[in-house]
Parts: structure tokens; C-alpha cells; sequence
């Protein structure tokens, strides 16, 4: 979903007078793509971006003349050339960097995939994964966003906001429904990040796939400021609660405990 510029400036304090307003338009316009609307016309574009067809159009055709989109004359879609956007944060910010090497320790102790997500608005998005070292492991790849209510880095990043961001939170997020165990009502969704703060760690049971769980905890730098969370996804089977929080909280609070000595 496109970003809320709106709450970006209030958020950060930017002075909207110093804003390229020609700049976000175009990034509103690659955000307006998605997995419902992998190919788009200029109106399409328009109605989705908020805008008038004739503007739509001179930004899909600048998008590809930059080379991140395509066209046959009618239809615009996005071309690999955009994954160099993000690509370029993965190689200039230092937290996944840093992050890496203890994510491949914390996946060989614990035989299970681990990942570094953080909170985008309202999606997480991981940044960071280290396989377990089965042949086939679970999770959720680099780059992949997921609402913020269906994942345990939701739970756990959001258990540090403080009762007044956490309440704007709620009031401005879609709870869809992904499997019949998505929790989708916003008062039992705050119930499940105040046991999160309570308990140090967040919990999905199922919410995404049939048969999945998750479990995180935030992670944060020297001065206390939550940067992310630190994550592992596995089979509930192999994983009843009781034997997870045996198994898999140590490690895992204690890779982020390490890690909040460095950041």
C-alpha cells in the first residue's frame, strides 16, 4: 500500500515547504503496484495514486525511461530495475550488516532459520535471513513485507511504543484476514503486544499458514531504542509453546543482548 506521506512529515517533523512533492508522486506511483496490480493503465495508475490520468501517465513513462517500468502502449508494469532501490539500502545501512553474522551463529545453535525484520508503518519487512541448516527451511525471505498483526516481529517491536503511538497504531491499520486463526480485532491485537511487553517476546500462532508459528524479540541499540526484532518461524508440530520457550527464547534473547552491546 502506498505510504502516508502525511504521516511521514508529522512523524519526523520535515518542514513540508523543503518536500519535492514531484519526488514522492513518483515513488507513490512504484508503491502502487502490487501483487493485485502487477500491470496498471495510466487511469488505473491515476485513481490508485490519486491523481489525474495525464500525470499518471508522465510519471509511468518516466518510470520507463529510468528503466524500473515497461510498457505496450497501454499497460505499465515494473520492470527488476527497481529492486535497485532496495538493494542499495541492503549494502548502505549498517544494521543488517552487523546483524548477519550473529543470525548464522543463532541459526547453527538452534538448527532453524532466524531473521532481522523491522517495522515499515504498518508491514514488517525482513531484512535479514540466515537458513537453517536443513535442506529445506520455512520463513519468510529477504524483501518480503507482511502486515504487522500476522507476524511475532509485530508484537514484539510494537510492545515498545509508547500507549499514545501505539494507540494511533491500531486506529490506522487494516486487520485483514490471512488464515481462520488471523487475529483481526484490533482490542485483542493490543492485548497481544501488552503480554508481549509483559513478556519480553512476540507470538504468532498460525496467523499467515496453517501449521506455522513464529517468535521474536525486539532488538535495541545501547540507548534503548528499539531498531527491530529479531525473529525465527517454525513448524507448531515440532514446536509446542512450552518446548519453544525452552528451546528457542534463550537464544534468541541472548543473540539480541549481544547485539544491543554493539549497536
Amino acid at each position: 500500500m502506498p505510504t502516508d506521506t502525511k504521516t511521514i512529515t508529522e512523524t519526523t517533523g520535515i518542514d513540508r515547504s523543503l518536500l519535492i512533492e514531484g519526488l514522492g508522486k513518483g515513488l507513490r506511483m512504484i508503491e502502487a503496484f502490487s501483487d493485485d496490480w502487477p500491470r496498471m493503465t495510466a487511469t488505473e495508475a491515476g485513481q490508485r495514486t490519486g491523481l489525474t490520468r495525464t500525470a499518471a501517465r508522465r510519471y509511468l513513462v518516466s518510470l520507463v525511461h529510468y528503466g524500473y517500468a515497461e510498457t505496450d502502449g497501454k499497460h505499465y508494469w515494473l520492470t527488476p530495475g527497481v529492486l535497485r532501490l532496495g538493494q542499495s539500502y541492503l549494502e548502505a545501512a549498517r544494521l543488517p550488516r552487523l546483524v548477519q553474522p550473529f543470525l548464522q551463529r543463532l541459526s547453527l545453535q538452534t538448527g532453524e532459520t532466524a531473521n532481522l525484520s523491522v517495522l515499515d508503518g504498518h508491514e514488517v519487512v525482513y531484512l535479514v535471513r540466515s537458513n537453517s541448516p536443513r535442506i529445506v527451511s520455512i520463513g519468510f525471505h529477504v524483501g518480503a513485507r507482511l502486515p504487522a498483526h500476522v507476524v511475532s516481529p509485530g508484537p514484539a517491536v510494537l510492545s515498545t511504543f509508547t500507549a499514545a503511538a501505539l494507540d494511533d497504531w491500531l486506529e490506522r491499520h487494516h486487520f485483514v484476514r490471512f488464515a481462520p486463526t488471523t487475529m483481526t480485532d484490533p482490542a485483542q491485537f493490543r492485548a497481544a503486544v501488552t503480554l508481549a511487553a509483559q513478556r519480553g517476546y512476540g507470538w504468532a500462532q498460525q496467523y499467515v499458514d496453517p501449521g506455522l508459528c513464529g517468535l521474536a524479540v525486539p532488538l535495541s541499540d545501547r540507548k534503548g531504542r528499539c531498531v527491530g526484532a529479531l525473529s525465527m518461524t517454525f513448524q507448531a508440530q515440532n514446536y509446542p509453546e512450552d518446548t519453544c520457550l525452552a528451546r528457542l527464547l534463550p537464544p534468541l534473547q541472548d543473540t539480541a543482548s549481544t547485539l544491543r552491546a554493539i549497536l
